[in-house]
């Protein structure tokens, strides 16, 4: 067995085995201009420069770009909003706007949720509520079934305060091992790396694996990654996952969203 030594940032790591290596690269730790070495090396070598280990970069990239294109079926549209009952957590909402402070989207939520936090003065009528098969977030006094949770006629927003640009959620679409079953949610703090997702009764435990076909916008624009769940949120609220499999589109579109080029 061959034992490698790598350079990460200015140390020295090994020794470590060629499918640790492989590993190294797939998680983007290591590089084609990784420095590594091993007994019998005269110097420090570039590891796209060393032929006996071609096959791991080749490996890696032909995994990266062959991930198969994940068929969800087609993206629900508009909502069945006698279907939901109280107890059914639909809701996400995005507070921030409704009290000048920064964006951030919780949930999912049931209507006996909403009515407390409503109550509670935790939420209120600007802040913005979202629902699978809606096109948009929307205020929460413009919910179609408002006088049914909070059972009292919504209240006026004036107009001016409706010119406010928000963008289109960020959806993904998961489908778990071999589950047959599709699960959709919100995502949230998304980088290249992974990012969370908010979603109601899904079986997540730390370590599995997860398919995911994430359309951001509710676009057309979609792409398909792999991931792996690191952490699971409080409440059985959703879970973290850290991406596995990522290739050059989807970080182009992660990038685009969340820097608005």
């Amino acid at each position: 067995m061959v034992n490698w030594y790598y350079v990460q940032g200015s140390e020295r790591v090994g020794p470590v085995r060629e499918a640790d290596l492989k590993d190294l690269v797939t998680d983007e730790v290591l590089g084609p201009d990784s420095y590594v070495w091993k007994k019998g090396f005269d110097n420090w070598v570039h590891l796209k420069d060393v032929s006996e280990l071609q096959h791991i970069l080749e490996q890696t990239d032909d995994a990266i770009e062959e991930i198969p294109t994940i068929d969800f079926g087609e993206i629900k549209r508009g909502v069945d909003w006698d279907s939901i009952s109280e107890s059914d957590r639909v809701f996400m909402i995005k507070i921030g706007i409704d009290r000048g402070a920064t964006e951030t989207e919780y949930g999912p939520y049931n209507m006996k949720q909403l009515k407390r936090a409503f109550d509670e003065n935790r939420i209120n009528e600007k802040t913005f509520i979202f629902v699978h098969g809606m096109e948009n977030w929307t205020f929460l006094a413009d919910l179609p079934i408002f006088e049914k949770v909070f059972q009292t006629a919504p209240p006026i927003i004036e107009e001016t305060e409706r010119r406010v640009d928000v963008r289109r959620p960020f959806v993904a679409r998961l489908l778990f091992h071999d589950n047959e079953e599709v699960f959709e949610g919100i995502c949230r703090d998304i980088s290249v790396g992974g990012m969370q997702i908010l979603v109601s009764d899904f079986p997540a435990a730390v370590g599995d694996s997860v398919s995911i076909n994430v359309h951001p916008d509710n676009s057309d624009v979609r792409f398909t990654a792999e991931g792996r769940i690191v952490r699971l949120l409080d409440g059985g609220q959703g879970f973290s996952i850290r991406f596995s499999e990522l290739n050059t589109g989807a970080k182009t579109v992660i990038e685009q969203y969340t820097y608005d080029v």
